[in-house]
């Protein structure tokens, strides 16, 4: 049997590593990639096969495909888009700049590798695309518009794309976690400290009562949240299972809020999700 082979990204910490970790004990020959070369570098020394991509950078996921299909003979069974990064903030308080560079990394790069993964698997006659979004993909959260917005326009994309490839042998499946452990709030710090001024902010008072205790604090462990190999275990499902489902929620939450939002009106799970932040 040929070996499967599979490029995930955002591979540094978190659900892309441990997906990565996961695959690779199935017999996937994984191609782990990182936006930092010292990472990378981390990871080839566990024995991963590393390219370099940054999906704000065109070139390097050009270079980085190429790198894995050089290595695979022009074959690449799946492609798990993962890497992202959060800008907390107010809407109002977020520099139009911010988004531009939030969405460049969480939605274009994304859509950039995509559509230079989709010749291959078009020409190889198959092939799986998962998206791994979030449950606010699905529902709005307050101090999260930037990451809110982003996984939004992935969602609306990912559902089109799927109906497109309906006449092909591509599967396009989407991932949709909740609270899971990563380093996401902690790396989105610096983004917050570079774009939000909060101090100039209306809302300062409020930042300093419930934002700034969230970045801040030591780590702690959310309610209801789960490891990353929860999110792996669908993973799995969504590359290995003859029928793969289209969505699949990971957690509580992520599960509440899909049904939520499709019973309630949307005054009522806005005073819902205004109280659960």
């Amino acid at each position: 049997m040929t070996e499967r082979t599979i490029l995930i990204t955002g591979c540094s910490s978190g659900i892309g590593l441990d997906a990565a970790r996961g695959l690779r004990a199935r017999g996937w020959r994984v191609f782990a990639s990182c936006r930092a070369e010292a990472d990378c570098a981390r990871l080839r020394a566990e024995g991963f096969d590393s390219p370099q991509l940054d999906y704000a950078d065109t070139a390097s996921i050009t270079r980085a495909l190429a790198e894995v299909l050089e290595a695979t003979g022009g074959r690449l069974d799946a492609l798990y888009n993962n890497g992202a990064f959060a800008i907390p903030g107010a809407v109002e308080d977020l520099p139009t700049d911010a988004l531009r560079a939030l969405f460049e990394a969480n939605v274009f790069g994304w859509h950039e590798l995509t559509r230079q993964v989709i010749p291959v698997m078009r020409a190889q006659g198959h092939g799986r695309i998962v998206n791994c979004s979030s449950v606010l993909g699905l529902v709005p959260m307050p101090w999260r518009g930037a990451y809110v917005a982003s996984k939004h326009a992935l969602e609306g994309l990912t559902d089109v794309l799927r109906i497109e490839m309906a006449d092909t042998p591509l599967r396009v499946i989407l991932i949709e976690p909740g609270p899971v452990t990563s380093h996401i709030r902690r790396n989105s710090v610096p983004h917050f400290e570079r774009w939000v001024n909060w101090r100039a902010s209306p809302r300062a008072a409020q930042y300093e009562a419930s934002l700034l205790k969230r970045l801040y604090a030591p780590p702690s462990k959310d309610r209801f949240e789960l490891p990353a190999s929860a999110v792996t275990r669908v993973l799995v499902h969504a590359l290995e299972a003859r029928r793969p489902k289209t969505r699949y929620y990971v957690t509580v939450p992520t599960h509440l809020m899909g049904t939520l939002r499709r019973l309630l009106p949307t005054r009522a799970l806005d005073w819902i999700i205004a109280r659960a932040r």
